[in-house]
């Protein structure tokens, strides 16, 4: 169920959060980043290619590079590796001082590219200056998404840190497409804490996690973090009170003729 959970609410985030734009800049060119399907990046990179020369004519270098560097990503998702570091030697070259945000995106996709392919030493670098560049422009979207890459290069022990840094910046940051983050770190920290036994602490990351998902009106999600923290208060001993979250997840799953999954059902079969 966890890591179901983590890579559900993480592609969910890609889907809903990505924007080609910087938080300072402003585009009439086609939203590129809203294009992305997450399950389909050949479909995806055909619609990238098709908005090519609407790049080359519009003169917006950084809405160029950051267009080739999703292209890259697609490739990199189809395990095209050797196509995806082509293109993004094409966005190297064009690289300048002022295209902040098209360089920060070049970095986390050329990380991206090699940590895909198994080469995690040759990504960390990428990873890391994306964070520091991103940090000192105030990038924030991309400095969290920065960190959440280095957590997943970064050993073990290493990995919790990076977690926890991306999200002191993103309960600070007045970036609304930074905030976006919330929710999946609240969910992948809690499961951390949870598998180090450290209940407590975990608790209080899935009720932040269920809060936030309350305030976006988030109601799957809503429902996971209530999964979440009633799994949690079985790990705690407190039985009856994850009952009570189960039974009430059960009457909502059949009133609302949802697809169990069979998690719920597992969960009070394990609290009865």
């Amino acid at each position: 169920m966890k890591k179901l959970l983590v890579f559900l609410i993480t592609l969910a985030l890609g889907g809903c959060l990505m924007c080609s734009k910087s938080a300072k800049e402003e585009k009439s060119l086609p939203d590129f980043d809203a294009m992305w399907d997450y399950s389909n990046p050949k479909q995806t990179e055909i619609k990238f290619r098709e908005l090519i020369p609407v790049a080359k004519e519009s003169g917006d270098m950084s809405y160029y590079g950051q267009l080739l560097t999703q292209i890259a990503r697609t490739q990199g998702m189809q395990s095209k590796f050797d196509d995806a570091h082509k293109t993004l030697d094409a966005v190297e070259a064009m690289l300048t001082d002022e295209l902040v945000v098209a360089k920060i995106r070049y970095l986390l996709e050329r990380g991206r590219a090699f940590n895909s392919s198994n080469y995690k030493k040759k990504a960390k670098p990428f990873f890391l200056e994306a964070w520091e560049l991103a940090l000192a422009k105030s990038e924030d979207y991309y400095a969290v998404d920065a960190a959440h890459m280095m957590g997943i290069v970064e050993p073990p022990e290493k990995q919790l840190e990076w977690s926890l840094k991306a999200l002191e910046l993103t309960e600070k940051t007045t970036d609304k497409r930074a905030k976006g983050w919330l929710g999946p770190l609240y969910n992948n920290i809690g499961w951390t804490y949870h598998d180090l036994k450290k209940y407590d602490r975990a608790l209080e990351l899935f009720e932040k996690g269920l809060k936030w998902r309350e305030e976006i009106n988030d109601e799957k999600g809503v429902r996971i973090q209530r999964w979440n923290v009633a799994r949690t208060y079985r790990s705690l001993g407190r039985i009856e009170e994850a009952l009570e979250i189960h039974r009430k997840l059960e009457k909502e799953i059949e009133q609302k003729g949802i697809d169990p999954g069979g998690y719920v059902f597992e969960e009070l079969g394990e609290c009865l």
